[in-house]
């Protein structure tokens, strides 16, 4: 792969020819061995690790950033806790939502390296996946998962994949969400701020586009580079 070029096409989730079909998601080609590997470790140790989400096209990171903008979809506190967007400034609206949604453009699940996931076998029958902090800390149902998870990235023991939003920037931890480091950073030293920013003011769709454009500078170096 060292020598494929990445196009900002394929940096902003506008080209998906580098991904591939797997059980029903798209994924990043060249992830898809140490994908199935982390599985079948997962499975040994008696997970069935499944996705939620991987890639995900400019157009639907922009749906669900929109959503939110227009109180279609929660927005969420630190804690977890639907926020009233109504009573925030449109500046203030803007960190609320980027703190649990990336900004459309700047999505790592652009790139087909990055995965939501969770352990089927323990999600409660009739239960619903929510990919909030309760199931994954002490007490939810994928919290044994995670421990596990844990120990094999800091061990150096799953195949290149680990946490990236573990407390370095202002985007809430997700633990849930997992990246292929070699992958990702491809991409991620791709991505310069002039593409996105100018790519962006383009986008007469894209809510709160002004105040995204204003704030560009902190948005990229706290929200996306991590």
């Amino acid at each position: 792969m060292d020598s494929v070029i990445i196009s900002p096409e394929q940096c902003l989730g506008l080209d998906e020819h580098a991904l591939c079909d797997w059980g029903g998601h798209r994924l990043h080609a060249a992830i898809v061995d140490d994908w199935q590997a982390l599985c079948d470790a997962a499975a040994a140790a008696d997970f069935e690790l499944a996705i939620a989400s991987a890639h995900r096209s400019f157009s639907r990171q922009l749906s669900i950033w929109n959503g939110k903008v227009r109180g279609e979809r929660a927005v969420l506190d630190a804690d977890g806790r639907p926020i009233d967007l109504a009573l925030l400034s449109s500046v203030e609206q803007v960190f609320a939502i980027l703190r649990w949604s990336a900004l459309p453009g700047g999505s790592r699940h652009h790139w087909g390296s990055d995965l939501d996931i969770y352990d089927r076998a323990a999600l409660p029958p009739g239960n619903r996946l929510q990919l909030t902090s309760d199931e994954v800390e002490r007490g939810g149902p994928f919290y044994s998962f995670h421990c596990w998870l844990d120990q094999r990235i800091a061990g150096g023991d799953a195949f290149d994949f680990y946490r990236p939003y573990r407390g370095q920037s202002a985007v809430a931890e997700e633990r849930w969400h997992i990246s292929h480091r070699v992958t990702a950073e491809r991409y991620s030293q791709q991505l310069s701020r002039d593409v996105l920013y100018n790519f962006l003011a383009a986008q007469s769709d894209l809510l709160l586009r002004a105040e995204v454009l204003d704030n560009f500078d902190k948005i990229f170096s706290d929200y996306i580079v991590v």
